[in-house]
């Protein structure tokens, strides 16, 4: 890297808006949004989709309820002029969908492209050319007057067209390409210069598409230029606004939400930012951040994970662990105390104990996007009791008293730890019984039976001791009092019990109760011991065993 970048490079120069609007302003409805998977994320593949599979995802939008779905660039390829045959003539899209095509300048190509859109109900036919300061001195080698033109006689061919799609209701596009790197004074006289050859009204709106093709500012830069635009274009009420964003410097997300403020009406982006280079807009991330403030995004993303692999089998990509809302490890936690306040604030939320989500580290309930709560929490060597104690109790009915997740949390996260890796439900669970139930030695009990009178119980036991078996006798105000004293005179150290907890686990033992006992013994130290048996009553006699043996 250059010790002195300025030599090399500049900084974007900002908008002249002394007045800017946008930054008061707040979110309060869903844009239209259209997605742009088939074309702009098709072309950034290393093997492009084939029909099979463009159909496959143009059905999986349609569910989602995107109503614009630029499907392809129908003039590039048969592969692409097939598609759109294939959609129009085999009745795939609903009569409230519109098929978006995009189309250069060029008369040979919107001559293909109008062959394409024969019989169609409603479509979007999108113009555009480069209007950059380095497009057109590098691609076009022409002045700002040629690039217009370019622009205009593109808009002519089309409108002298649209009589071939007679039946079809037609609406048109154009986009500025490269417009954020564009002078805006120039980017307001090219689109108004389509705008004169097409004539939108309020009542027939022209989309005027204002696309981030290439990050080149910050997002605050981006938001300037769309409400430059408009404010000082002219017909702003015969316009549709709309918005393309890519990643190029990581804020495509925070460009489309700032120019949503600065006055745009509508998003193009696609599923999981899929585009070229770093990518487009990930549409889901900005229609679950309005849905997070209370917004109806207009979309159903309610079953994310199937949309997830209708995304990854057809494009052959993989959404990353960390993608927003989508990855793998988004409703997850490694760390302790990330886990511990997770668990609380479900208990809260599950408790009926709040009106809104407030729970902790959790922007959204995963349940709504379909997730489940039992992905939320995942245990590896930084976890702390919150996560172990919620992980053993929704899977597997296991309760542990808020002591005994003190005791055994770091002795999971040890045993985690050796492993070196993520571990799971099962053998989080595993490693409880082999702590607590599986505990049979020094003390391991035959025999139990205890009886009562009037709050007095007399038990009589079978016991082995460190290989020998003996008989012991003891009585207390209750079977496991009663056992207590009868240990005392068998080679047991002194002890009381200072915890007793027991319930009915709901999950993979059958009619199985656990019972959690906590001693304490004579010089101050306390152990906690567990055991699981169809019998309550011997359930607590083995815990205490159990806790017993863990000495």
């Amino acid at each position: 890297m250059l010790k002195n970048p300025a030599a090399k490079y500049r900084p974007f120069p900002p908008v002249q808006l002394s007045d800017r609007q946008w930054p008061a302003r707040v979110l309060t409805h869903a844009p239209t949004w259209c997605s742009v998977d088939l074309r702009d994320g098709n072309q950034a593949l290393a093997v492009p989709m084939n029909v099979a599979q463009k159909l496959d995802l143009f059905q999986a939008l349609v569910k989602c309820g995107f109503k614009e779905i630029e499907v392809g660039f129908p003039s590039a390829s048969n592969t692409e002029f097939r598609f759109n045959r294939l959609l129009i003539e085999n009745g795939h899209i609903p009569d409230d969908v519109a098929i978006q095509v995009l189309v250069q300048a060029r008369e040979d190509l919107i001559e293909r492209t109008f062959e394409s859109l024969v019989g169609a109900k409603n479509v979007i036919i999108h113009l555009y050319n480069s209007t950059s300061p380095a497009q057109r001195r590098v691609v076009f080698g022409k002045s700002k007057e040629e690039i217009v033109q370019i622009a205009v006689r593109g808009a002519q061919w089309i409108k002298d067209r649209l009589p071939r799609l007679k039946g079809t209701n037609v609406r048109l596009q154009y986009s500025p390409e490269s417009f954020s790197a564009t002078e805006v004074e120039f980017a307001k006289e090219i689109s108004e210069a389509v705008m004169d050859v097409w004539q939108p009204t309020p009542e027939r709106k022209m989309i005027l598409n204002l696309p981030d093709t290439v990050e080149v500012a910050m997002p605050n830069v981006y938001a300037d230029q769309i409400e430059w635009i408009c404010r000082n274009i002219r017909n702003r009420d015969s316009l549709v606004v709309s918005l393309h964003t890519h990643n190029d410097r990581s804020t495509g997300v925070a460009a489309t939400e700032l120019g949503l403020l600065a006055g745009a009406d509508r998003v193009e982006g696609t599923l999981f930012g899929n585009g070229e280079r770093t990518g487009n807009l990930d549409v889901i991330t900005v229609a679950l951040n309005l849905y997070m403030h209370g917004i109806d995004p207009q979309l159903d993303f309610s079953d994310l994970g199937a949309l997830r692999d209708v995304y990854e089998r057809s494009t052959g990509l993989t959404v990353p662990p960390r993608q927003p809302y989508a990855g793998e490890l988004v409703f997850t936690a490694f760390s302790g105390s990330h886990q511990d306040a997770i668990k609380k604030g479900l208990a809260e939320w599950d408790a009926g104990g709040r009106s809104h989500w407030d729970v902790p580290y959790l922007t959204i309930d995963p349940t709504d996007i379909g997730r489940r709560y039992q992905e939320v929490i995942r245990v590896n060597s930084q976890s702390g009791k919150g996560g172990v104690a919620y992980l053993l109790e929704s899977e597997f009915g296991i309760e542990l008293p808020k002591d005994m997740q003190r005791e055994f949390g770091p002795i999971a996260n040890d045993l985690v730890d050796a492993l070196g890796r993520e571990v799971k439900a099962e053998e989080l669970k595993a490693m409880f019984w082999r702590e607590y139930i599986e505990r049979t030695s020094p003390w391991e009990l035959i025999h139990f039976h205890a009886d009562g009178v009037d709050g007095k119980f007399r038990c009589r036991a079978s016991v082995i001791h460190q290989g020998t078996e003996k008989r012991v006798e003891g009585e207390g105000n209750g079977p496991i009092a009663a056992f207590v004293n009868a240990l005392a005179g068998s080679g047991a150290p002194k002890f009381e019990v200072t915890n007793y907890r027991e319930h009915a686990l709901s999950a993979g033992e059958g009619a199985s109760a656990i019972a959690y006992i906590q001693i304490r013994l004579a010089d101050g130290r306390s152990q906690w011991g567990a055991a699981v048996d169809t019998n309550i009553e011997l359930a607590s006699i083995k815990g205490v065993l159990s806790a017993l043996n863990r000495l």
